[in-house]
């Protein structure tokens, strides 16, 4: 009997402990959630050392201007504003050529917000974006790569201010630089690709530009194509870690409100005005079909790239900068290019 009665105490001990540890566990994964930062710091914090993911107020790298091994003519480290950190952008030519008129190709990396850069990439594609940007610069762009803040300093909409600071500052430097800011593309690829949608929208729908207290420095007749990269913006249908790191991006936590959603993303924002559109889909193939989906709505010129959907392939995050070596991320670069390149030709 007594034994009995012991093995019940232990029992009921031993479920007290699980109880404890599961309330412990749970408060532990709540606490991760609503304060993702935690989360996204340790990611940051073994990640120094191989991206940057730290605000900077010089530049990463030292300033260069010369011709690159492949006949690129290149200036780095061009400061275009003094309000934020990062605030650096490159300028790639074909060739020692500068003046020559070419259209203008402006880039945002990727990185979840909270790493990588013009110069490092995307810490988290499997992918080096640089021969890509090489490539579409041998395809007649001038290329601006643009750096921008990163978490937990700044938050969205932040970054979209200092792209629309860098606009402004190409604008004012564009007889000095050699820039057509009159046909102008503008490409990014996850993070990037978030920003780079949210801009179309800033750019051609004034509702949303006010909505984020942002004056458009570009006219929309300017902006002659965007291409957006795997961008995740359908937040309702995010997993658990792309909640985390968007949720940080927004306001640090993954329980965004009504009207935080809203105002980042874009698709409920788009209209018969937002600029020619290439979306490629990869991750985030379900948030590339819900902006087609939009964009065929409100009559917006666009073409969707989604090899699951054409080849049941499901390629890995922002494939495309796979050209080189993939034969469906070179079929996806050859759509893409005589997409933009028709669409600056155009008018």
């Amino acid at each position: 009997m007594k034994q009995m009665k012991k093995k019940s105490n232990v029992l009921k001990v031993f479920g007290i402990v699980l109880t404890a540890a599961a309330v412990i566990c749970g408060g532990l994964y709540f606490l991760a959630l609503s304060h993702t930062q935690i989360v996204v710091g340790v990611i940051q914090h073994f990640a120094q050392g191989t991206v940057n993911t730290k605000n900077r107020n010089e530049p990463l790298h030292a300033p260069y201007e010369g011709v690159k091994k492949n006949g690129q003519y290149t200036m780095t480290e061009i400061h275009y504003s003094d309000e934020y950190p990062n605030s650096y952008l490159d300028i790639t030519y074909p060739d020692e050529n500068t003046d020559t008129a070419r259209p203008t190709l402006i880039y945002f990396h990727g990185g979840g917000f909270f790493g990588g850069s013009k110069c490092d990439g995307d810490p988290l594609a499997e992918s080096d974006a640089s021969a890509l940007l090489d490539d579409l610069c041998a395809e007649g762009f001038n290329l601006v790569n643009i750096d921008y803040v990163l978490v937990p300093e700044y938050h969205f909409p932040d970054p979209l201010i200092q792209a629309n600071m860098a606009f402004d500052y190409l604008m004012k430097h564009a007889d000095e630089y050699h820039l057509d800011m009159n046909r102008i593309v503008i490409m990014g690829s996850s993070a990037g690709a978030i920003m780079t949608s949210q801009l179309g929208s800033i750019i051609t729908n004034p509702s949303y530009a006010e909505e984020l207290n942002i004056i458009s420095a570009l006219k929309p007749d300017q902006v002659r194509a965007v291409v957006l990269d795997d961008a995740p913006l359908v937040y309702e249908q995010f997993s658990v870690g792309t909640k985390i790191l968007v949720g940080n991006y927004v306001k640090g936590s993954i329980f965004l409100n009504e009207k935080e959603i809203r105002d980042y993303n874009n698709i409920l924002w788009v209209n018969e005005d937002y600029p020619p559109a290439v979306l490629l889909g990869s991750e985030y193939y379900i948030d590339m079909r819900s902006m087609d989906d939009a964009l065929t709505k409100a009559g917006a010129v666009h073409e969707l790239i989604d090899p699951l959907a054409e080849r049941n392939l499901q390629m890995p995050h922002c494939f495309v900068a796979l050209e080189r070596v993939d034969e469906t991320a070179a079929d996806a670069y050859d759509r893409m290019t005589a997409f933009i390149i028709h669409e600056v030709r155009a008018n």
